[in-house]
C-alpha cells in the first residue's frame, strides 16, 4: 500500500512546504540530492555547486534553496520528488524520511499542512494597505491578482486530475482518505508489519476504528494503542470500537486484515498477560482456533447489537469454564518441565497426521522461516510441513506438529526452539537466493556426517544434489565427484538418485544369488555404489566407516582380515573388485568381525544385524533375486 497513491498533488506540494525545513537539516545530504539530480529534480549546476561544498551551515541553505526552487519551479513533479526519496536504499540512509512516510500512512501530516488562518489574512490587509482607495483601477487589480492566483493553482494540479474534473467542473477533487485494509486478493501474501518503517508501530484497527499499535508497549503488557491522543489497551480498544461482546482482541484488533494473535503467534509481535483483563490466559496456543474473517462479515459483526441474555450465557459459559482452563494451564506446564529435560537435543522426531520428520534445532527461526524440517525428500519450514499433512493452508503448524505426542508449542514455550525476532539479520531470516539453495539441502556430508569446510585444504566443500537434499563431499560420495563437475551449471544428480531414476537398472527376470555374484562387476558399477552408499549414510555413528584398528588396540589379535566400508568404497572408487561377488563378500566380512569381536556388547551387535538385514534385502532388490 504506497500513500503517494491516495494523496493529491496539492496535499503532497503542501507537505513538502512544511517539511523543507526538516529535510535541510539532515546530516550529510549528498545522497539524497544525488537520488534529485539523476531524477531531473534539481539543474546541473546547482547540484554540481552543491557537492564542492564543504560548510554544513552553507550545504543547509543550499539545501533549503534546492527544495525551496524544486517547490516553486518543479511542482508538477511533486509525485515523483516524493516517490524518488521514498525508496528503500534512500530511507535506510535517513531516518528522517522514515518518520515523514510513516506520517503520510497514518494520515498525521493532515494536521501539519494546515496552515494557521492568520498568514494568509496578514498578507491580505498588507496588500489592501498599499492600495491607495477603492477605485475602479484597483478593483481590476484585486480580480486580476485573483486570475492569476487561481491559474497558478491550476498549475498544480496534474494532467490527470483535470481530465477527472472536467472542464465544466470548477469545483477540485476531494482527496481521497488513505484505505489502511488490505488492497490484496484472497490468497495473496503481504507482511506490512516487516516493513522497515514499522519497526516500532503498526496499523491497527477493529471494525472501523483505526489506531497505531506501538510494539515495545504490547510486549510490557501496557496500554499499548494510541487514538486521538489517547492510550488503550487492546481490550479496551475493542471496547471502543463496539466489539466488547467478542472479548477477544486476539482476533477482532488486526493489522492489514491479519489477525494481532496470528501475529503474536508467528513472532511477529510480542505480547504478555495483561492485568485485569478476563480473557486473558496462559497458554500454549493464544490463537490456535483463528479463522481469518473477510471484511465484509467484520462489517457486518460491528453493526449487530448483542442483547442481555446473550452477555448473561457467555459470562456464565466464563465462570463455568474456568475450572477447565485451570487444568488446561496445569498440563501445559508439565509438558513445559518435562520438554526442558531435553534442551541439549539438537534433533526431535516430529510428525503431523501420517508424515514424518526430524526437527533440527539449529536450523529453525519460525513456522515460515527456517526449513528445518527434513523429510525423506526435502527440507521444509514447520509450516509447510503442517500444510503438506493436512492438506489445509490456514493449520496451525504448533498444535498439528507432534513431537513425542505433545504439541510442538511446547518446546517453543519452554524455550528449547527459540522464534527468531522479526528483523534479525540471520541468513535462515534473511537469505540471499545462495542461502535459499543451501536451505534445499543437508548441513553434513550424509556419508561422513561432517560438514565442509572451505577454509582447510583437506576438506572439501559440500555438493549439493539437485533431486534429494543430501550432500556430499566430493570424496565420500561414489563415484567421487571431479572438478568439472563443479564448475558446470547443469543440474548434478547423486549415485542414490540417478539409480532410482534408471530404467535401465531394474531386472525385469528374477535371477539366482549364484548368477548375480558371478557376474562383471563393470556392467553392475551403478547399483554396487548405490548399495554401499546406501550402507554408509544408514550408518548414523560411523560404526563401521574406518579402519577398527585406529581405535581399538587389540582388534588385529582377534580379527585375522580388517574390512570396514571405507575400504570398500577405495576399492570400489579404483575399481579393483572383478565380480560383484568379491565386492559383496567384502561387505558380508565387515559384520561377521563384528559379530566376533563384540560379542559381549550388545548395542553394537544390533547395529551390525540391523545394517546386514539392511545390505541383504536392498541386495535382493536391487538384483531382483528370487527367494
Amino acid at each position: 500500500m504506497d500513500p503517494l497513491d491516495f494523496l493529491e498533488p496539492e496535499e503532497l506540494l503542501s507537505f513538502l512546504h512544511v517539511q523543507k525545513t526538516e529535510l535541510s537539516c539532515m546530516e550529510n545530504p549528498h545522497t539524497f540530492i544525488t537520488q534529485l539530480r539523476d531524477h531531473d529534480l534539481i539543474p546541473e549546476d546547482r547540484y554540481k555547486k552543491m557537492k564542492r561544498m564543504r560548510s554544513k551551515d552553507k550545504m543547509k541553505k543550499a539545501f533549503y534553496e534546492a527544495l525551496d526552487w524544486l517547490e516553486r519551479e518543479r511542482s508538477q513533479h511533486i509525485r515523483l520528488f516524493w516517490r524518488s526519496v521514498f525508496k528503500d536504499a534512500i530511507m535506510k540512509q535517513y531516518p528522517t524520511l522514515q518518520l515523514l512516510h510513516y506520517s503520510l500512512m497514518n494520515g498525521s501530516f493532515e494536521s501539519d499542512i494546515q496552515l494557521p488562518e492568520k498568514v494568509e489574512k496578514e498578507d491580505t490587509d498588507k496588500r489592501k494597505g498599499k492600495e491607495s482607495s477603492e477605485d475602479e483601477e484597483g478593483e481590476v487589480k484585486k480580480a486580476n491578482s485573483g486570475k492569476r492566483k487561481r491559474k497558478q493553482n491550476r498549475k498544480i494540479v496534474s494532467d490527470e486530475e483535470e481530465e477527472q474534473a472536467g472542464p465544466s467542473s470548477p469545483v477540485k477533487k476531494k482527496s481521497k482518505k488513505i484505505c489502511f485494509s488490505s488492497p490484496l486478493k484472497k490468497g495473496e501474501k503481504s507482511e506490512i508489519w516487516t516493513w522497515a518503517f514499522f519497526k516500532s508501530q503498526l496499523l491497527v484497527t477493529c471494525g472501523r476504528q483505526e489506531g497505531t499499535l506501538y510494539r515495545d508497549k504490547l510486549a510490557k503488557g501496557e496500554k499499548c494503542i494510541m487514538v486521538n491522543k489517547e492510550w488503550f489497551t487492546p481490550a479496551e480498544f475493542e471496547e471502543l470500537a463496539g466489539k466488547r461482546s467478542s472479548r477477544n482482541w486476539r482476533k477482532s484488533i488486526r493489522c492489514k486484515g491479519t489477525p494481532l494473535g496470528k501475529l503474536i503467534q508467528e513472532g511477529h509481535l510480542k505480547s504478555v498477560r495483561y492485568r485485569g483483563s478476563k480473557t486473558a490466559k496462559k497458554s500454549l496456543f493464544p490463537s490456535e482456533d483463528l479463522n481469518t474473517v473477510s471484511e465484509d462479515e467484520d462489517d457486518e459483526d460491528e453493526n449487530e447489537e448483542s442483547d442481555q441474555d446473550n452477555e448473561d450465557q457467555d459470562s456464565s459459559s466464563s465462570r463455568e469454564g474456568g475450572t477447565d482452563e485451570e487444568e488446561e494451564t496445569e498440563e501445559q506446564t508439565e509438558q513445559q518441565s518435562e520438554a526442558r529435560h531435553d534442551s541439549g537435543r539438537k534433533v526431535f522426531n516430529v510428525t503431523c497426521g501420517a508424515l514424518t520428520g526430524t526437527l533440527h534445532k539449529h536450523r529453525f527461526a519460525s513456522g515460515y522461516r527456517g526449513k528445518s524440517i527434513r523429510t525423506e525428500t526435502s527440507w521444509m519450514t514447520p509450516v509447510e510441513f503442517a500444510k503438506l499433512a493436512s492438506g489445509q493452508a490456514d493449520s496451525c503448524w504448533r498444535k498439528d506438529i507432534r513431537w513425542e505426542g505433545k504439541p510442538l508449542g511446547v518446546l517453543t514455550e519452554a524455550k528449547i526452539l527459540a522464534i527468531h525476532s522479526l528483523r534479525c539479520p540471520c541468513t535462515r531470516c534473511s537469505p540471499d537466493s545462495k542461502d535459499l539453495e543451501n536451505q534445499k539441502n543437508d548441513d553434513v556430508c550424509c556419508i561422513c556426517k561432517s560438514e565442509g569446510q572451505e577454509e582447510e585444504e583437506e576438506e572439501e566443500e559440500l555438493v549439493m544434489c539437485d533431486r534429494c537434499p543430501r550432500s556430499f563431499h566430493q570424496k565420500c560420495h561414489l563415484p567421487h565427484v571431479e572438478e568439472a563437475v563443479l564448475g558446470d551449471s547443469s543440474p548434478w544428480v547423486c549415485t542414490l538418485c540417478e539409480y532410482r531414476t534408471g530404467p535401465e537398472c531394474y531386472y525385469q527376470d528374477e535371477m539366482t544369488q549364484e548368477a548375480v555374484v558371478s557376474r562383471q562387476i563393470t556392467h553392475h558399477m551403478l547399483e554396487c555404489q548405490y548399495l554401499l552408499l546406501r550402507l554408509c549414510c544408514a550408518d548414523e555413528e560411523q560404526t563401521f566407516a574406518k579402519d577398527p584398528n585406529l581405535y581399538l588396540s587389540d582388534y588385529s589379535s582377534v580379527i585375522e582380515t580388517p574390512m570396514w566400508l571405507g575400504s570398500v568404497a577405495d576399492k570400489l572408487q579404483k575399481q579393483l573388485y572383478q565380480t560383484v561377488g568379491e565386492f559383496v563378500s567384502d561387505v558380508q566380512l565387515v559384520f561377521t568381525n563384528c559379530a566376533s569381536y563384540n560379542r559381549e556388547d550388545a548395542e553394537i551387535l544390533a547395529t551390525g544385524n540391523r545394517l546386514k538385514e539392511l545390505f541383504d534385502r536392498e541386495f535382493k532388490n536391487v538384483f531382483n533375486i528370487s527367494e
